[in-house]
């Protein structure tokens, strides 16, 4: 719709977007039906993207097939997105592992 309204090309408008480096982990051996319900898990999520702000995102979602978690953080930097992934993965291991 950008494309039509404005006449510019695809390459034209995404020149704008700077790419950021993500990190991946994913979190095995976790209940994964919770991701989304554990407090804790929830507010270092809530910490991690406050943390970043506009600059990144942190995305957390269970596996639609495997029991783990995905755990994806994009930064400004890469240390600084292995840093944040790494801390997440670490709350859902402690609060999700299974018995």
């Amino acid at each position: 719709a950008r494309m039509a309204q404005t006449g510019a090309s695809l390459t034209e408008l995404a020149s704008v977007m700077a790419p950021l480096p993500q990190v991946l982990v994913n979190v095995r051996g976790v209940d994964k039906s919770r991701a989304g319900e554990d407090p804790d898990v929830l507010a270092s999520v809530q910490a991690a993207a406050d943390e970043l702000g506009s600059d990144g995102r942190v995305l957390l979602r269970p596996s639609g097939t495997e029991p783990l978690v995905r755990v994806m953080v994009e930064a400004p930097t890469a240390a600084t997105a292995q840093t944040i992934a790494d801390g997440l993965a670490d709350v859902v291991r402690r609060r999700l592992t299974l018995p």
